[in-house]
């Protein structure tokens, strides 16, 4: 499985240790996380599925490519980091 990982500046804000989940892309690995982490879902979705605009993840140290559909390539030693987005200046 998957190892999914939350930055701390995302872990401030909702409870989200560190997990394992099954799945071949992204939305699938997300899909299986969101079962157990039913409320971290609308932190990091919009109500379309999508990646919100705030959020990043990245896939074994690669930014995903697919925000809208999530179909990026997930392999089950890999290492997912969700993480929000800063701005500012």
């Amino acid at each position: 499985m998957a190892r999914i990982i939350f930055t701390d500046n995302l872990r401030r804000h909702i409870d989200c240790p560190e997990q394992e989940a099954a799945g071949t892309t992204v939305a699938e690995v997300l899909g299986n996380l969101f079962i157990s982490q039913h409320k971290l879902k609308g932190y990091v979705l919009d109500d379309q599925d999508r990646l919100r605009k705030h959020m990043l993840i990245s896939v074994d140290g690669e930014l995903i490519q697919d925000r809208i559909t999530l179909s990026d390539t997930v392999r089950e030693d890999s290492d997912m980091y969700i993480m929000q987005a800063l701005s500012g200046g």
